[in-house]
């Protein structure tokens, strides 16, 4: 984190540097750069390139002065006319009456903001192109063509020009929709505040506060499910580890035979939809399913065992059928690791007098662990943020009047979908995103950050 602020520091004082020199120091034509884009170089005969900052400042202002400015004034309040009814004079009929509509409001604002926020990176390499034209005349050196700067892209900066779609792509989709989830949070877009009939406003952090209270329903149902949502996290990802790996050391034994089939077995399971698989052992599971029947019918039960139906037995259920399905996967990873594990290093170790325990304790499981913990932790977020386990198995249940609509099985992110698709209490739903994301990111770091993997990138030893 002190490397990233620094980091951050030192760019906001490079950037500010330049402005400043380019200010200080820079001739007329730097100087017309600042209000002017594409001036500096244009005199400096980069025409087309001058011509294309020249542009992109001209729509800008073309765009704040037609959308801009009306989208940020609504930023404050989110609109204050509700659609509704009103005389029509001319007819003496009721027509309705549009009015504001507060969701596209908050979207044309953020829009708004990023386009600014665009604008003004684009008009910093304007004056910063001017002055480097600048100083290049000074010292008598050629500036580049726009031919010869796109050559430039296409060759020495071909990583600036390859990455240019991607980063686009998760600016437009990932971060612009992630910021206006996030402003959400702070507003009572919920049921009873559905645009364009009843508009939403700005609440601040009521809605946070609501979901870290304890003595409210929403706070009751926040910290049971988080706590879960840990636990099933834990039992899932490191059950599937630990059972996987342990599968796959069997498998690829010397004495075991038929390796080839039970890999093949493995690679068949995991051909299998998962939903379908799921939705199938929720059906075999279910109180009156398959797998009550064959119990009762072999008069090992008397009653149906409530897989899905009980609290604790659901979850344990839930866990168990998980590893089920995902323990195929880690057969699978850990076996090629295997297979790459110096042999002599084992051989060295029974030389020593070491049996299959202490072989696997000092050798196998820290090499297994040095090469797979950035998955490790990459599974352990995946399964905070699992949705398809919880939702085609059990669907969040067994339901309870002790939750606000949520169930025992429930984790954050299914919470979540029932807060946005059922309850439509959006604000409740991005304040849970907002965490989620909080709380995966800050775990992905720091064990990351502390593992042998990270600190010791040149190999194990």
């Amino acid at each position: 984190m002190k490397k990233l602020l620094n980091g951050i520091k030192q760019g906001f004082k490079n950037v500010f540097g330049l402005l400043k020199d380019a200010w200080e120091y820079g001739d007329l034509w730097t100087k017309l750069s600042f209000l002017v884009m594409g001036v500096g170089n244009i005199a400096r005969k980069q025409i087309l390139k001058g011509i294309i900052y020249l542009a992109m400042e001209i729509g800008f202002i073309f765009y704040m002065i037609m959308f801009g400015v009306t989208a940020l004034s609504h930023f404050d309040d989110l609109g204050t006319k509700k659609q509704g009814m009103a005389l029509n004079e001319a007819t003496g009929v009721y027509e309705t009456a549009k009015g504001d509509n507060s969701m596209l409001l908050l979207l044309a604002a953020v829009v708004a903001v990023f386009i600014i926020v665009f604008f003004a990176v684009m008009w910093y390499k304007n004056v910063k192109s001017a002055y480097r034209t600048q100083l290049n005349k000074e010292m008598g050196k050629k500036n580049n063509t726009f031919l010869e700067d796109f050559a430039d892209y296409l060759d020495m900066k071909l990583h600036f020009t390859m990455l240019f779609i991607p980063i686009m792509s998760v600016l437009i989709f990932n971060i612009l929709p992630l910021f206006y989830m996030i402003l959400i949070a702070f507003t009572n877009f919920d049921r009873s505040h559905q645009p364009p009939g009843n508009l939403f406003d700005w609440v601040g952090l009521r809605n946070f506060q609501v979901m870290l209270n304890f003595d409210g329903i929403i706070g009751q149902t926040f910290w049971p499910i988080l706590g879960w949502t840990f636990v099933w996290a834990i039992f899932a990802t490191f059950l599937n580890y630990i059972f996987g790996m342990l599968l796959a050391i069997i498998i690829n034994r010397k004495g075991t035979k038929f390796k080839a089939m039970w890999r093949t077995f493995f690679v068949l399971t995991i051909a299998i939809p998962q939903f379908v698989s799921l939705l199938l052992m929720s059906h075999i599971l279910a109180d009156n399913g398959p797998m009550n029947g064959l119990l009762m019918n072999l008069h090992l039960i008397k009653s149906p065992i409530l897989f899905l139906s009980s609290k604790t037995i659901a979850r344990v259920t839930i866990i168990i059928v998980n590893l089920w399905v995902g323990m195929p996967y880690t057969v699978l990873t850990t076996t090629g690791i295997l297979q790459n594990i110096p042999s002599d290093l084992y051989e060295s170790a029974k030389v020593d007098g070491a049996n299959s325990v202490t072989i696997f304790w000092k050798i196998t499981l820290p090499y297994m662990l040095f090469v797979t913990t950035p998955k490790l932790i990459t599974d352990f977020v995946g399964n905070i943020n699992n949705f398809n386990v919880i939702f085609f198995l059990s669907n969040g249940g067994p339901k309870t009047t002790k939750y606000y609509h949520a169930g025992y099985t429930d984790l954050l992110v299914t919470w979540l979908y029932q807060l946005t698709v059922e309850s439509m209490d959006y604000c409740y739903a991005s304040v849970i995103g907002i965490f989620v994301f909080i709380i995966s990111a800050t775990l992905s770091l720091i064990t990351y950050r502390n593992t042998a993997s990270y600190k010791d990138e040149e190999g194990f030893s």
